[in-house]
């Protein structure tokens, strides 16, 4: 029996400091989330450090996860538009 295990997660990060929020897509958060906060010297999230992980939703394709960010994101930009 093949099972398939959820690879890629959509999550979401927010920053208390600075009342922003991020959205990304990654396989391997542990990583990623250490990025945000630690290890990348460059880009838009190090200049809300630190971030706090708010939301995890986890599929087994790719593309699932890259749908499912870009309607967050979406979803996200008219929430703030209204």
């Amino acid at each position: 029996m093949h099972l398939d295990y959820p690879k890629y997660c959509v999550y979401v990060l927010w920053s208390s400091a600075h009342q922003k929020r991020y959205v990304g897509q990654t396989s391997d958060l542990i990583n990623r989330f250490k990025s945000h906060n630690i290890l990348a010297n460059k880009g838009w999230t190090i200049r809300y450090r630190p971030w706090t992980v708010v939301y995890v939703r986890f599929f087994v394709s790719k593309t699932e996860a890259l749908g499912y960010e870009k309607f967050l994101k979406e979803w996200s930009r008219k929430s703030v538009d209204e």
